[in-house]
């Protein structure tokens, strides 16, 4: 088998990179590298040639998670010509909803990553750009009276409780409530 191009190499790596965010936030960092090359469509062998080691994928997947949600937020404030509290809400009606429940290979990385994030060592670049990220995210959802870490913390524990509960009433009570406490005016 021939060597690949440059470009085809960058648009390998940019698949597995795609391809382990998704799986990352859907199965968490534990999966296999054999499990992720397959996913993506390549072999095990061709991973060595684009990372360094698995570790460098997760900052890598890490980094491209918060990427996209950085840039859903922006879509929304663009969507509504940068009104900042009716993007706010879109964004809080979209998480808040049973698909993003559903969907966690597509969510939010705060919710999907948390833990896996947790037991990264202080100074790794995933945990760097998982606080970064986190950070950015409370700086969009604040407002002049209401704090965004605390909106944040809201919309997380909401998610990750009504995953843990998925199948039973609760799991939609849950982000019911969560969405009516962080929409009441007030």
């Amino acid at each position: 088998m021939g060597r690949v191009s440059q470009a085809q190499a960058e648009e390998n790596r940019r698949r597995v990179v795609d391809t382990a965010s998704r799986l990352f936030r859907e199965r968490g960092t534990q999966v296999s590298v054999a499990d992720l090359m397959k996913a993506a469509g390549l072999t095990h062998g061709g991973f060595y040639k684009q990372f360094a080691s698995k570790d460098a994928l997760v900052d890598e997947a890490t980094a491209h998670a918060f990427a996209e949600l950085a840039r859903r937020y922006a879509g929304e404030l663009q969507q509504f010509d940068g009104q900042r509290e009716a993007a706010q809400e879109a964004l809080i009606d979209a998480y808040l909803s049973v698909e993003h429940r559903d969907g966690p290979a597509d969510g939010c990385p705060v919710a999907a990553l948390a833990t896996d994030i947790a037991r990264e060592g202080d100074s790794s670049e995933a945990r760097r750009v998982y606080t970064e990220g986190v950070a950015d995210f409370a700086g969009f959802l604040a407002t002049d009276d209401r704090d965004g870490v605390a909106r944040l913390c809201t919309l997380f524990g909401a998610l990750v409780l009504s995953r843990a509960t998925k199948g039973s009433p609760l799991s939609e009570e849950i982000l019911t409530a969560a969405h009516a406490a962080l929409t009441e005016a007030g």
